[in-house]
């Protein structure tokens, strides 16, 4: 920990929010001459690179100047009133819990800008491009460091409209569907959800998250909690997304370009379970007591139902989309992730907040990954990779076969990797469950969950087998290994998901104390 004093880290909280916004608008203008380079375009790109890395900066400086001995306690915060009739404040914070999200999302919006400067999406302008880029960054970071409801469902919301700009124009077959599909369906749960902020903030007499957390619900009644949790749940579990509202998931990354594939299911999908963790556990304990088994069964249900649509997908003759595949494994990924909230037990959230960095860092590798292959295949389709273009990537490109191999192992939660650790503690938590919560249900939970575990890596295992192993053939195509701006891209998330499998109390260390004064009745 670096000492930094406490106006300092205000002033880097707030610009790691809010300069996005001001890089996105100074990409809409004219490049100034000297800056161009070889084209305006490469000069948006490269201003891209530039605006991110300076936010990935600010965000490396926060987490050093962290008071890492008190992770509980909320740290660079900026309180002002901004409505005073309806009582939002302009209320940013950090502690534990949002810490590693913000420098998550952080690292992949730059890793995302640089991989763009090297290979630029085919469609529009670029400068459109790094705009959307660009906003849909400040939305997320606001959304991990807003501490007000309503501020909260606005940066929720925020992300949207450049995710459904990046789909529709820069996407690839299919993308107007899955664009419109992604918007009307996040649209439709959060209007839900917003009913259930504005029934909370009114009953309580205030939309502080803090106020609110530290009053642990004893200010509202059961029945308003029961409701409260009905309605922002939805609009959380569409964005997760939580089994049978996951529907927008298997189209929309496919549909995507590379890097919006790796933001929407690296950062976006993080934001619903945060809600779960930030607002529903300590403000409404008594109606996510009632939901729970419930919110445990659907993540189940999705950890099942996830592994065996991979299954299907990566069988012989099937024509499944690799990009569609790793879509669908996230459905099961986060089952995990809402097992663990749904516990109600510090050990349970615990490995939800690991499992949701671990998804974010393998995942978002997966989908880099799969990106190159369409990039050097022209498809993603697993038959046409595995037969008619042979690509039996050992043989031919054994640094980009070694990677896929490495992410798929992650993914399917090989012990001294990432995501191990939050799939684990997961089912700790379920294996004893909350007092209140009925244990021999949660222990049916634990049995069929792990069991997804054994499904999860046999579709991963058939991946690798059939895109990576078998013999050269004489006549396929020629594929070139990894490229030095594609190492430069994927290497920290390598690095960080060996790091994490190896050294689980770096993050564990920062969660722990701030969930388990959640769980006690808020966050001081």
């Amino acid at each position: 920990m670096i000492d930094i004093s406490e106006s300092v880290m205000q002033f880097l909280l707030a610009f790691v929010v809010v300069i996005p916004l001001v890089g996105a608008l100074a990409a809409l203008l004219p490049a100034p001459p000297g800056l161009k380079g070889k084209s305006p375009e490469q000069a948006v790109l490269r201003h891209g690179v530039t605006a991110t890395g300076t936010v990935l900066i600010a965000a490396v400086a926060l987490a050093l100047g962290f008071d890492h001995d008190h992770p509980s306690k909320m740290q660079a915060t900026t309180d002002i009133s901004w409505i005073p009739a309806l009582h939002v404040r302009i209320h940013l914070g950090i502690d534990g819990i949002s810490l590693p999200l913000l420098v998550l999302t952080a690292l992949l919006t730059f890793l995302c800008a640089l991989y763009s400067y090297f290979k630029p999406p085919a469609g529009p302008t670029p400068k459109a491009f790094v705009a959307l880029l660009l906003v849909l960054e400040s939305g997320t970071l606001a959304t991990f460091a807003v501490l007000d409801l309503l501020l909260f469902f606005l940066a929720f919301e925020m992300v949207l409209i450049p995710m459904y700009f990046l789909i529709a124009r820069w996407g690839g077959e299919q993308r107007t569907r899955a664009a419109w599909k992604f918007i009307l369906f996040t649209l439709l749960g959060s209007v839900v959800m917003l009913l259930g902020l504005l029934l909370i903030g009114i009953k309580a007499g205030t939309f502080d998250m803090v106020a609110l957390a530290t009053d642990n619900g004893r200010s509202l009644p059961t029945s308003v909690q029961v409701i409260a949790v009905l309605a922002i749940g939805i609009g959380l579990a569409v964005k997760t997304p939580m089994w049978p509202l996951h529907s927008w998931l298997p189209d929309a990354p496919p549909a995507a370009p590379t890097v919006g594939s790796v933001l929407l299911a690296g950062v976006l999908l993080k934001m619903g379970t945060y809600g779960f963790v930030r607002i529903l556990l300590p403000v409404t304990p008594d109606g996510m007591h009632t939901f729970a088994p419930y919110i445990a069964a659907f993540g189940v249900v999705g950890i099942i139902y996830g592994s065996l649509a991979c299954l299907a997908l990566a069988k012989q003759g099937a024509k499944g989309d690799l990009k569609r595949l790793i879509a669908y494994s996230s459905v099961g990924h986060m089952g995990f992730v809402l097992l663990g909230i749904a516990t109600m037990t510090p050990t349970g959230v615990n490995g939800a907040l690991f499992a949701n960095i671990a998804h974010g860092l393998i995942t978002g590798l997966l989908f880099f990954l799969v990106g190159a292959l369409k990039d050097r295949t022209g498809s993603t389709d697993l038959d046409t990779l595995a037969e008619e273009t042979g690509a039996a990537l050992y043989g031919k490109a054994p640094r980009l076969g070694g990677l896929l191999a490495f992410a798929a192992v992650a993914s399917l939660g090989l012990p001294g990797l990432a995501g191990f650790w939050g799939e684990m503690l997961a089912l700790f938590g379920a294996f004893k469950p909350a007092d209140g919560l009925s244990r021999p249900a949660f222990l049916t939970f634990t049995v069929i969950a792990a069991f997804g575990t054994l499904l999860t890596a046999a579709y991963m295992l058939v991946v690798v087998r059939r895109v990576c192993m078998g013999a050269v053939r004489q006549d396929a195509p020629e594929l070139a290994d990894v490229r030095t701006f594609e190492f430069a891209a994927w290497a920290p998330l390598v690095v960080l998901t060996v790091v994490a499998g190896l050294w689980p109390k770096a993050l564990l260390g920062l969660t722990d104390p701030a969930v388990q004064q959640l769980l006690a009745g808020g966050t001081r």
